[in-house]
């Protein structure tokens, strides 16, 4: 064992990879200090090397595995460790789920330190590779180099890359190959795209110096087989957009949605943006269980379409409505779970902030034929309010599913003045679904956890609570 120099990394010997931890990472322990240790597997005994240093953790990176874990797995992804997508694919399917119930049981016990009642067990996923039905891909002229080719020493004329962020860099793009998370044509569209830039010298985006064409890459394919690919341009370069443009809607005419964006802002958000539809319709069309849904490009719905039937029926099943009860379902994006409850309710309110996203929610239901929906736009802390629920009615019942920060102090406070027989809270963040069930703890008891992986080869994890009132 090297000594314990700060301006020196630490070398510790036979190590035992004990647990998962958070953002994907493993857990060591040594002397009685936390270590999380890159890329390792529960089981794992591994020299590793120790590069960060904090008051109450470690971090460290595997030097050599002298014994292998028996959950360990070979990865399929060439891009593996370098890419922050998927860092789990070292770890066989089973052994994940195991992990992610342990988070979402520990996380509600830790931070929400409520009483739990017995668990369902966690409902896997189908399909563990291609199951992504969005992907954003970056342009950036910083590639990320390789280990080779930074102590090659040689100079690299082009460094421009189309792909995923390097975990923690934002400036640096990994050149992606081939990516295992969707579906065909997907892979084909970035290579080409990509393939087609560098023929024709279009300019990829330098985040430093605010310039450049080509900025980001979007592809959406739903389960009807619809694809959307949106191209984010920053310069308004029209005969370089139209020669790209065109050039996709030649080579892929499976493209049923061709969209592009010029954004000029410093960030690449789009919800402020205008779309503009190059060729096709501006929407895809999405399918569940005889439902469809209108995706536009700033819609929002289930990343994980075959894997959101199992989320929307397992929740509809413990969400319990009678024809008698009124529905708010928060969050409700183009209103998916909404109407996927609304033939069990008298009437179902919907609420999101994205107005793209709900005038999708009326169009669907008007698709769907469904008439007891109705569907608000704004921001929820503002527009959840007394004046609402003395216009709209009382909720019988409240449907929760927020985004990864939870729900806001405002809406849990609502929600509380309500006094809904029953509240159902989905969430693809246990450690923030944790803090809001703290703060209804005094008023409702949790009857019911259902953990769904939507996300697999990640240490993502979706869970359904039921609330009742005490």
């Amino acid at each position: 064992m090297g000594k314990r120099n700060r301006r020196k990394p630490i070398f510790l010997e036979n190590i035992e990879i004990i647990d998962t931890a958070s953002k994907g990472k493993s857990l060591a322990k040594h002397e009685g200090r936390v270590i999380f240790v890159e890329e390792g597997v529960p089981g794992d005994i591994c020299d590793i090397v120790v590069f960060k240093r904090r008051k109450k953790f470690w971090e460290a990176r595997i030097e050599k595995i002298h014994t292998y874990s028996e959950r360990r797995t070979d990865p399929q992804c060439e891009h593996f460790g370098t890419c922050g997508g998927c860092k789990w694919q070292n770890m066989n399917y089973e052994s994940q789920l195991v992990f992610k119930q342990k988070e979402v049981l520990n996380n509600l016990k830790r931070i929400g330190r409520i009483s739990l009642p017995p668990h369902s067990e966690i409902l896997g996923s189908e399909k563990q590779y291609f199951y992504r039905n969005k992907m954003e891909f970056t342009f950036s002229n910083k590639r990320w180099l390789t280990n080779e080719e930074v102590q090659s020493h040689v100079d690299i004329p082009n460094k421009d890359a189309l792909g995923f962020h390097v975990p923690g860099m934002f400036d640096k793009i990994i050149n992606l190959n081939n990516c295992h998370l969707q579906k065909e044509p997907s892979n084909d569209i970035r290579l080409s795209v990509k393939q087609f830039a560098d023929k024709n010298g279009l300019t990829y985006f330098d985040i430093r110096n605010q310039r450049g064409l080509l900025r980001n890459l979007m592809i959406k394919i739903s389960s009807t087989n619809d694809v959307m690919v949106l191209v984010q341009f920053y310069e308004k370069d029209e005969k370089n957009i139209q020669l790209l443009m065109s050039h996709l809607k030649t080579s892929f005419p499976e493209i049923t949605s061709l969209l592009y964006i010029i954004n000029q802002k410093p960030n690449n958000t789009m919800y402020d943006q205008e779309v503009v539809c190059f060729n096709g319709k501006d929407h895809i069309i999405e399918e569940m269980d005889g439902l469809y849904f209108k995706i536009g490009a700033k819609s929002f719905f289930q990343t994980n379409s075959e894997q959101a039937k199992v989320l929307y029926r397992k929740t509809k099943e413990l969400a319990n409505i009678t024809s008698d009860d009124l529905v708010y379902d928060l969050y409700t994006g183009t209103g998916t779970i909404a109407q996927y409850l609304a033939t069990s309710a008298k009437k179902v309110i919907g609420i999101d902030s994205v107005e793209e996203g709900i005038k999708a929610a009326y169009e669907n239901a008007e698709r769907n034929k469904i008439d007891n929906c109705s569907f608000f736009t704004g921001d929820m802390k503002e527009i959840f309010t007394d004046e609402f629920i003395a216009k709209n009615g009382i909720p019988d019942v409240i449907i929760t599913d927020p985004p990864r920060d939870g729900m806001h102090k405002k809406v849990v406070e609502q929600i509380l003045k309500i006094g809904a027989k029953r509240i159902v809270y989905v969430s693809c963040n246990s450690a923030t679904q944790a803090r809001d069930l703290s703060l209804m703890d005094d008023l409702y008891k949790v009857t019911h956890i259902q953990p769904v992986d939507m996300f697999p080869q990640t240490h993502h994890v979706e869970n359904i609570v039921i609330l009742e009132l005490k």
